[in-house]
């Protein structure tokens, strides 16, 4: 796949069942931080607030990931998240199974405390 020129771009290019995996973790996202905007950071679709990005996500052939850009996120988190983180930064989701929504709403409400504590002490 080659590198994607916008978030829409980036779904309309995914197979139909993993575009819909993949648009509920976006719109999940979006509920919760509706200020922030759709940009492509590191090749994947990500979520931009004050100037840069703070959680990315990615449609893999066996899976789809969030990328919190935090291993704050992860670790308070990690015995909620069990086998989802599958590296230091990637919290990984199967096609087949449902979308722990309340779960990606904390890790991302704690990216998010994160970047306006961050962006409060400038």
């Amino acid at each position: 796949m080659e590198k994607p020129k916008s978030v829409k771009a980036y779904l309309a290019g995914l197979e139909r069942t993993h575009r819909a995996a993949v648009e509920k973790l976006r719109d999940t996202i979006a509920s919760l931080v509706p200020e922030a905007e759709d940009a492509i950071a590191w090749s994947m679709p990500a979520f931009r607030l004050h100037g840069k990005a703070f959680v990315g996500y990615c449609a893999f052939k066996d899976h789809y990931s969030l990328f919190p850009m935090s291993a704050v996120a992860i670790e308070q988190h990690r015995d909620a998240l069990g086998d989802h983180v599958t590296g230091k930064g990637t919290i990984a989701f199967a096609y087949d199974e449902r979308l722990p929504v309340a779960l990606v709403k904390k890790v991302v409400k704690t990216r998010l405390a994160e970047v306006e504590a961050k962006a409060a002490g400038r």
